[in-house]
């Protein structure tokens, strides 16, 4: 029952100004997406796309600006 609660305010949210059919499909997946996120699999996968942003991001802030 929570999670189809939070699954209308996430469909609300995503579907913006195009409410209606869209939000509601989009508020009917966002619990069945969650759980198939949250796997092993899934927590790997998010691990290694957020050491990949901090990577990425740490990498852009060390390198110096190119003067030509």
């Amino acid at each position: 029952m929570i999670g189809k609660i939070l699954g209308a305010g996430i469909g609300r949210r995503l579907a913006g100004s195009n409410r209606g059919l869209k939000g509601a499909l989009i508020g009917a997946a966002a619990p069945w997406l969650v759980r198939r996120a949250f796997t092993p699999l899934g927590v790997a996968a998010l691990g290694a796309y957020g050491a990949k942003k901090f990577y990425d991001r740490r990498r852009a802030r060390r390198t110096p600006p190119l003067d030509l």
